[in-house]
């Protein structure tokens, strides 16, 4: 379905990605308009939206009190951007909207509209500075990730003690609200004591925060088991409104935010000792790493054609596959559709 849906989208024959920046209609001129099949939205610069603060995926448009998000086809990795994926803003975009649908009767979100399928309209909230991380298996190779700390024998996670003997990918016993703090250098995973201690967070707030990330982690592992998902891990941000009631932001369980195994084969996979059926990304961070130093070369080589089309691929499964709704492409050219559906935002 996906593949179909793919060449659908792209045209009969993608050759080339056409990586191109787009305007506002008083710069038309100078855009480098699109005129391959695999059109992608590289950037925006939309200056009758006022300034923009560009973010690795999105670009953000401050209008006082709301947000103007647009979410691109920036693909990053080693810090820096590896590539731009056809579809993939549109589905992290409708994936979160999808998501703060299902969860809008346990908190509120920042959600004002979405009046294009790669754009957020949102309401602007002061950010609690702790990123809410949940966790419902052991499992992750990262130094931060919960079965690399397990490994070198951490047992206290969020107040669960862990026994000794787990194997990797096994599930938790419950899941565990293992948060981080939000910096602009560098998050650190601290204690709930520490985070209190270095004025993050208050304890009150702390309490709040922890019930309110377990209780949309819940739902959300509901949800994706009727789909034949498992939400393994995720993260959330939330805010404060003025009446310091905490509200959902940014993004929720997209496979960019969120790890997600395939149900079926996962007891037979573990049991095996086999890894779990997953969604794959890391097939594009390895080929630059085997024809390049991503981390030091100055200008790296362009990703081949056909693993961009083949995570393209992937991104349009997983929105197919979470929300059970087929994918509908967004009309084309991206840019001047986004234009013409944010006119209403002008100063």
């Amino acid at each position: 379905m996906a593949r179909r849906l793919l060449r659908s989208c792209f045209g009969a024959s993608p050759t080339t990605t056409s990586q191109t920046s787009h305007r506002s209609s008083t710069d038309h001129s100078k855009a480098n308009r699109p005129v391959n099949d695999m059109e992608v939205l590289k950037e925006t610069d939309f200056n009758f939206l006022g300034p923009k603060k560009a973010g690795k995926v999105r670009d953000i448009y401050d209008r006082g009190d709301k947000l103007i998000l647009i979410t691109t086809d920036r693909h990053s990795s080693f810090d820096r951007i590896i590539a731009h994926v056809p579809w993939k803003g549109q589905v992290l975009n409708q994936v979160s909207d999808w998501w703060f649908d299902k969860t809008r009767d346990i908190i509120g979100n920042h959600v004002l509209a979405t009046p294009d399928p790669n754009v957020t309209v949102a309401k602007k909230f002061r950010m609690v500075p702790v990123e809410a991380v949940m966790r419902g298996y052991l499992t992750g190779v990262t130094d931060t990730s919960i079965w690399t700390r397990y490994s070198t024998g951490k047992r206290d996670f969020g107040g669960l003690v862990l026994p000794d003997g787990m194997k990797k990918n096994q599930r938790l016993p419950r899941p565990i609200f293992d948060p981080t703090t939000k910096e602009d250098t560098h998050d650190r995973a601290l204690t709930p004591s520490e985070m209190i201690a270095e004025g993050f967070i208050t304890a009150e707030l702390f309490e709040r925060l922890r019930e309110t990330a377990l209780a949309i982690f819940a739902r959300g592992q509901e949800v994706a088991a009727r789909q034949g998902l498992i939400l393994v891990d995720t993260k959330y941000e939330l805010g404060m409104d003025e009446n310091d009631e905490l509200v959902l932001i940014d993004e929720i369980h997209t496979p960019d935010s969120s790890r997600f195994w395939q149900l079926a084969s996962y007891q037979e996979r573990f049991k095996k000792g086999e890894e779990p059926q997953y969604f794959d990304k890391e097939f594009l961070r390895l080929w630059f790493k085997e024809h390049c130093d991503p981390y030091k070369d100055e200008k790296l080589p362009d990703a081949p054609v056909e693993l961009v089309e083949e995570l393209s691929r992937r991104y349009i499964q997983m929105y197919e596959q979470i929300t059970g709704e087929k994918f509908v492409c967004g009309e084309k050219p991206i840019g001047q559709r986004i234009e013409r559906n944010l006119k209403w935002y002008a100063f």
